[in-house]
């Protein structure tokens, strides 16, 4: 053993012996890059032929790639609030993203994720690890939102937060994000190589708006539409901004493996919610996300609103070359599995209504043992056919929507028909009966809030 990992399984005797989870385990970093607004089709590892992603393509084959994995909301706060605290987000009133005062009011929300609900960083922290969250934050900010030092983060630097040293709307400062998000996660790593550290990696990118500089459009300037007007195609500035953070996110994984920290590092990259829709004005430019072969984009319920990219790479422990297709792992599965990693004892008291699935992660593939469940209170910009029924259950097989008054149900196989295009609601009434009164019943256990007019509504002005 040489002397980095002496001092390292050193720390984590000294964390077990405090925490009491008995034997003394060596614990491994965990860097967890999150995306923002990236579809389940937006790298060429996941299907993309217009666009490599070299960089990330290498971690996944480093590691192991997952098909069937699902955030728990179609948009950035709910989706982050459950990777942070293994719970459903609708759990504590966070049915959308956090806005300003007047608007979270007016949708029935809190401001902010409440601090005292345990969260992975402190929990994490208490057992010795350093903890840090470099990018996006958008857990809350504005009046009497806590910094993230509030939910056991040692070192933060945010934006979307409280947090005042980066300026999101400063010019140029989004094309550079991801590189100034990777310097600051280096420099921490390197301030202490002897303890174990968790990191959040927020990106910016790909969420609108997007202004790639010069230098970044430079090679897909090829792909223009070529009119006198010189318009960029939405193509062009989507790839620019993608491709950058695929070299920046590079860069990152290259340092921490020329540091030795590479075969003791579980890391975890994903994404928050599916793809912006070009109907919305911050993303009229430039929404040319995938959602891969789902229907549905940002805030839909069928899977391209939230069924997204999952790699994990873990050397010697998270199997190298392999793509996961049956088992369903989820956002809320997060807490439950890396405090297993973590070598911490079962707390029932946290409540997580994902589950562990470490041994998935290591090379297990089994059907899932808690069902997922999702509500969207509010309309869903774009084209009807992306425009979901408010609740969502996936159970074994099969994933059933429908509006709390019936008017749609909808029921799909996913794995025979991950299109969401052949409803077999009214050929399996019986799965439909069993689905729907857990959905049901789990929405009653929700906190009371308003739901929008269009909520659930795919209706479509016909000519008369």
């Amino acid at each position: 053993m040489n002397r980095r990992n002496f001092l390292r399984t050193t720390a984590g005797s000294f964390a077990s012996w405090l925490t009491g989870a008995g034997a003394p385990v060596e614990r491994p970093n965990i860097l967890f890059i999150l995306t923002d607004d990236l579809g389940w089709g937006d790298l060429s590892c996941y299907g993309n032929q217009r666009l490599k992603t070299p960089n990330l393509d290498r971690l996944a084959k480093q590691g192991t790639l997952f098909t069937q994995f699902y955030v728990n909301g179609p948009v950035c706060s709910p989706s982050r609030a459950a990777f942070m605290t293994g719970h459903f987000p609708a759990r504590h009133g966070i049915h959308g993203h956090f806005a300003t005062p007047q608007e979270n009011q007016r949708r029935g929300m809190p401001n902010f994720l409440d601090p005292a609900v345990p969260t992975i960083p402190a929990l994490l922290k208490k057992a010795g690890y350093r903890t840090a969250h470099f990018g996006k934050w958008h857990l809350g900010s504005g009046p009497g939102a806590q910094l993230p030092d509030a939910y056991g983060i040692d070192v933060h630097k945010t934006v979307t937060s409280n947090d005042s040293r980066w300026k999101e709307a400063a010019p140029g400062f989004r094309a550079q994000s991801t590189r100034l998000i990777v310097d600051e996660t280096l420099q921490f790593i390197k301030q202490d190589l002897k303890r174990p550290f968790y990191i959040n990696v927020w990106t910016l990118l790909p969420h609108a708006t997007l202004d790639p500089t010069k230098e970044q459009l430079a090679p897909f300037m090829h792909l223009s539409p070529g009119t006198s007007s010189g318009h960029l195609g939405a193509h062009q500035i989507y790839f620019a901004s993608l491709r950058d953070l695929d070299t920046q996110l590079g860069r990152l994984v290259d340092e921490l493996d020329k540091l030795g920290l590479k075969d003791n590092t579980l890391i975890l990259f994903s994404s928050d919610n599916g793809p912006e829709d070009i109907h919305i004005r911050n993303a009229s430019h430039s929404a040319f996300g995938s959602p891969g072969p789902f229907r549905g984009r940002k805030r839909s319920l069928y899977e391209g609103g939230i069924r997204l990219p999952l790699i994990a790479r873990w050397p010697g422990k998270v199997p190298a070359g392999r793509v996961e297709t049956r088992s369903v792992v989820s956002g809320v599965d997060f807490l439950p599995t890396l405090l297993k990693v973590a070598g911490l004892d079962e707390d029932p008291s946290l409540k997580p209504d994902g589950e562990d699935v470490s041994d998935i992660l290591r090379g297990g593939s089994r059907a899932r043992r808690k069902p997922l469940f999702w509500e969207w209170r509010f309309r869903i910009a774009g084209y009807n056919i992306n425009r979901s029924p408010m609740l969502a259950v996936r159970e074994g097989d099969w994933k059933l929507l429908l509006n709390p008054d019936r008017s749609r149900v909808e029921l799909y196989d996913i794995p025979h028909d991950p299109m969401e295009l052949n409803n077999l609601a009214e050929r399996r009434p019986e799965v439909v009966k069993t689905l729907a009164a857990k959905a049901l019943a789990w929405q009653k256990t929700l906190p009371p809030g308003p739901v929008e007019p269009e909520a659930g509504r795919n209706d479509y002005p016909w000519p008369k």
